[in-house]
């Protein structure tokens, strides 16, 4: 359904995207993620039309996003983070206009409209003012524009970006439901929800791909993922006595009155607590809790775009 070759985007001196490539199969959610000025949404302006790309290719349904933009487009619904809504008109008919903008003919537009209210839960909405909608409700009229052409694809740019734990769950739940018939790329920094939606991990780092996989592989094979706590009464010097331990690849500390919460960032597959239970006896440490956790997706997410690899 998307497939991007080489992809490059400079501005001047500047390259916001280095020469990525990815595939999204036919009925595959996909986790876009990356930190602020990764290169996520001049990714997602590119493959939407918004924005040329200075070398490479991107496709959309076999259609060239450059060449063949208006068939691309047709095959595609898009959610930018800030969606542009006209806060005078009502949903209804700024939906009917958009539709008409979309190429909807007149002959189905009414239905067309009805079909993405009632999927998006905003038909008790239809006569009210944008304006006066929460940002919650203004989220489902982003996502009604961005069905209202019933495209094959759909591209989310942080989704739930300003909502409420509710409003997320509203929404999320919406994304679900619309996943099961479409193809989806989604980016958002909510890192629970990628392991709760999407089929497939593609993180993005400093305009290149750091990993493409499920998250459960990448939790599972990544080599620097894992962390133990360690909470003690140790003399000076225990962070580094820490990190010298076999396994171990960082070392933070933080005071909780007379005892110190170490937490150290390790090697995958490494279990370095017996060493650590012997490094305490020699130096007298007063061990309160020691115990480690299992790799999380966010573990992986930090170790990729925190460090030059």
């Amino acid at each position: 359904m998307i497939k991007v070759e080489q992809l490059t985007k400079k501005y001047g001196s500047f390259t916001a995207v280095d020469g990525i490539s990815f595939e999204v199969e036919k009925g595959e959610i996909v986790g876009f993620l990356g930190p602020n000025g990764a290169g996520k949404s001049t990714t997602m302006k590119i493959l939407t039309s918004y924005l040329p790309a200075t070398s490479g290719r991107a496709s959309i349904a076999g259609f060239d996003v450059f060449d063949e933009s208006i068939e691309a487009r047709r095959h595609m619904g898009y959610l930018p983070e800030n969606t542009p809504l006209y806060p005078d008109m009502k949903v209804g008919e700024y939906l009917r206009y958009r539709a008409a903008l979309k190429g909807v003919p007149r002959s189905k537009m009414r239905e067309r409209v009805g079909d993405v209210l009632d999927l998006c839960h905003i038909a008790d909405r239809e006569k009210q003012l944008i304006g006066s909608l929460s940002k919650g409700y203004r989220q489902r009229v982003g996502l009604a524009d961005a069905l209202v052409h019933d495209p094959d694809l759909l591209i989310l740019d942080e989704p739930t970006i300003g909502l409420d734990p509710n409003q997320i769950r509203t929404v999320r739940e919406l994304i679900k439901n619309l996943a099961e018939k479409r193809t989806v790329l989604i980016s958002t920094h909510i890192l629970p929800e990628v392991e709760m939606m999407c089929s497939r991990v593609v993180v993005i780092h400093r305009g290149t791909i750091r990993a493409s996989d499920t998250a459960e592989n990448l939790m599972k094979n990544h080599r620097s993922v894992g962390e133990l706590r360690l909470e003690a009464r140790a003399g000076d010097g225990a962070a580094g006595a820490l990190r010298s331990v076999a396994g171990v690849k960082d070392v933070t500390e933080t005071s909780d009155g007379e005892w110190t919460i170490f937490k150290l960032r390790l090697d995958a597959n490494a279990k370095p607590g017996e060493e650590i239970m012997k490094l305490a006896r020699e130096r007298n440490w007063a061990v309160r809790d020691l115990h480690q956790k299992s790799a999380t997706l966010e573990d992986v997410f930090a170790d990729l775009t925190t460090a030059d690899k």
